[in-house]
């Protein structure tokens, strides 16, 4: 796997959007024009998942049991598969390769996933949240990855982006294509893009 790290830019204000209409325009988007997001925008999404929010407690953008965060967040792009790393506000490069018509198939040949200019996948560690919670940890885990998914959709709005979570998808075949690690899960998928229409 490459090491490659790349700075994110700081996350802006997005003047004038309040979360009211972020709410209000939110929509499943399942069909993309073709353009790829800059690292700005890719940026304010993952800041969005899973960004810190006190430099102090390192608390994020999500609730946690705990604040023990068992959430890792990766992104497929045409360019390879990037992680988010939340202490520094950056990315490492997993992958070099386009996996994203491989997560297509992998869920279950939803072939418009391919079309997005991006898919965040989350990907849920639950042993870091067993060591505390025993076997709630998993109860516990999936809300957090749900509280995730949202925040990257609101985002998504807020950026004139869409997208939808995709929770149908074979674990094992996501999991391979992602090169996760043995302790390491698809929680979701989150496919974003610049709508070509909007649906629900």
């Amino acid at each position: 796997m490459s090491t490659r790290s790349i700075a994110l830019p700081d996350v802006d204000e997005l003047a004038g959007i309040s979360l009211l209409d972020t709410m209000r325009r939110r929509r499943s988007v399942r069909a993309y024009r073709s353009g790829g997001l800059s690292w700005r925008e890719i940026g304010q999404l993952a800041w969005a998942a899973q960004g810190i929010t006190d430099n102090v407690s390192a608390l994020r953008t999500v609730p946690s049991a705990g604040a023990l965060y068992p959430l890792e967040l990766d992104i497929a792009t045409q360019d390879g598969t990037f992680r988010y790393r939340p202490a520094t506000h950056a990315v490492s490069q997993r992958t070099a390769a386009d996996i994203r018509t491989r997560l297509a198939h992998a869920a279950y040949e939803q072939s418009w996933l391919a079309s997005a200019a991006c898919i965040f996948a989350i990907v849920a560690l639950p042993n870091r949240t067993e060591s505390k919670y025993g076997n709630r940890a998993l109860r516990y885990v999936h809300l957090e990855a749900g509280h995730a998914a949202q925040n990257l959709l609101l985002m998504a709005a807020g950026l004139n982006l869409g997208g939808t979570p995709v929770g149908a998808f074979d674990d094992d075949a996501v999991a391979r294509t992602l090169e996760l690690g043995r302790n390491e899960a698809p929680a979701c998928l989150v496919p974003i893009g610049w709508p070509s229409t909007t649906s629900t």
